[in-house]
């Protein structure tokens, strides 16, 4: 069956090329001209994977990103922003994205990330349904969720990858371009600073005090060491 890929972009002429250069690829291809039509066809139509502008009308990018997490949408997500966006880039992956990439791009660097994610979703779809539990904390990797102390917080696909890899290599020191290497599938890019992002991200999910981490602990100068359960 065909991957399907949502383009939610205000620019027309972006998504007529990139609609001819994907579906020649063999994808299915949707579009959207504005953040709220963008929202719904994501939410209706359900893509395998959804490229996100981040400036739109109607609705902004950051704030599609954010209604689907908080619909519990893990679908991947690569933000297309402007060249020097840096702050909005780091706001788009606190959010929710899984990756960005800057315009002006070129196709085959796109189509690569795009074959990165969806391998990494159809990885998860092969691996047994499993879960992992320490003291107050279940992670669940079939639903994308994290309870703990009876709450319950949404994961990304992302996210729920990036603590398999942990959960799989307990008390060792993960450098940072490990993760990027093993989660998604080529080495340095975009930088550390998004691990860093991510990690962040899952602090606040998975420890009572993110500012005194003892779960997911940064050791200097290395990377991060996952300590829950030991």
């Amino acid at each position: 069956m065909k991957k399907k890929i949502l383009i939610i972009d205000d620019e027309e002429q972006l998504i007529k090329g990139l609609t001819l250069y994907l579906v020649s690829e063999g994808y299915d291809v949707i579009s959207a001209l504005d953040g709220r039509e963008g929202l719904k066809k994501a939410l209706r139509e359900s893509p395998d994977l959804i490229l996100l502008d981040l400036i739109l009308p109607e609705k902004d990018g950051l704030d599609v990103c954010r209604e689907l997490r908080q619909k519990n949408i893990s679908t991947p997500v690569i933000m297309l922003t402007a060249k020097g966006e840096e702050i909005d880039k780091v706001v788009g992956l606190e959010v929710g994205a899984d990756d960005y990439i800057t315009k002006p791009f070129g196709v085959r660097e796109l189509l690569a990330r795009i074959k990165v994610h969806l391998r990494r979703e159809k990885r998860e779809e092969k691996k047994n349904p499993s879960s992992f539990r320490f003291n107050d904390v279940e992670i669940d990797f079939i639903h994308f969720s994290v309870k703990r102390g009876g709450k319950e917080y949404s994961l990304t696909s992302l996210e729920a990858e990036i603590l398999k890899y942990f959960v799989a290599h307990p008390g060792e020191i993960v450098t940072r371009e490990t993760l990027l290497d093993r989660i998604w599938g080529y080495e340095k890019y975009p930088s550390t600073r998004t691990i860093d992002i991510h990690i962040s991200k899952l602090r606040k999910k998975l420890e009572v005090d993110p500012a005194k981490a003892k779960i997911l602990l940064s050791v200097y100068g290395a990377g991060y060491r996952f300590m829950g359960g030991l």
